[in-house]
């Protein structure tokens, strides 16, 4: 009986050591753990962390953002700009999310692949990154491009809708 528990013991330690370990360190955004602009309060920056927070992203967002030449995001809106958590969103928005089509088809991949629920941070910059995605689309003339974007966007979108229906589809991969 001992030695049945000894083994029961050793293979519980065996997969969450090789498996379930392996999803906690998956770091999909490593820019966010770089310190920046010498503060320690955007060294992995989050900028949901209530409800509130949640409200003002949504009203940055569906004020309007505009990307710039290098490809920097702002808001539109230069009272919105002002506030505190702007200078969050602009820290998760320009340093943090990737912005080439590559790294985001990437990501995609990498996200197909998580095999439980998005950490809080994950989900926002993903949210933000097809956000991102959604604004480069528009702006796009050529449909080739286009085409890609589309197709990050597609796996992005995924992604999210996995996370959020997480609960009800345990038993199916995808």
């Amino acid at each position: 009986m001992f030695i049945q528990f000894c083994l029961l013991l050793l293979l519980y330690n065996y997969v969450d050591a090789n498996v379930t370990s392996k999803w906690h360190r998956a770091v999909f955004f490593p820019s966010a753990h770089r310190v920046r602009r010498s503060s320690a309060e955007f060294l992995d920056p989050v900028f949901q962390m209530s409800l509130p927070e949640v409200e003002l992203l949504y009203e940055f967002l569906s004020t309007g953002v505009r990307i710039d030449q290098d490809d920097r995001l702002t808001l539109r809106d230069p009272e919105l700009s002002s506030l505190r958590k702007a200078s969050t969103f602009d820290v998760v928005c320009n340093d943090v999310i990737p912005k080439s089509i590559s790294d985001i088809l990437r990501l995609g991949d990498k996200l197909s692949h998580v095999p439980g629920p998005l950490k809080v941070d994950d989900f926002e910059r993903t949210l933000l990154t097809m956000a991102y995605g959604a604004l480069k689309t528009s702006q796009t003339e050529n449909s080739h491009q286009q085409k890609f974007w589309m197709q990050s966007l597609t796996k992005l979108f995924v992604a999210l809708r996995r996370d959020l229906m997480f609960p009800y589809n345990r038993g199916s991969h995808r």
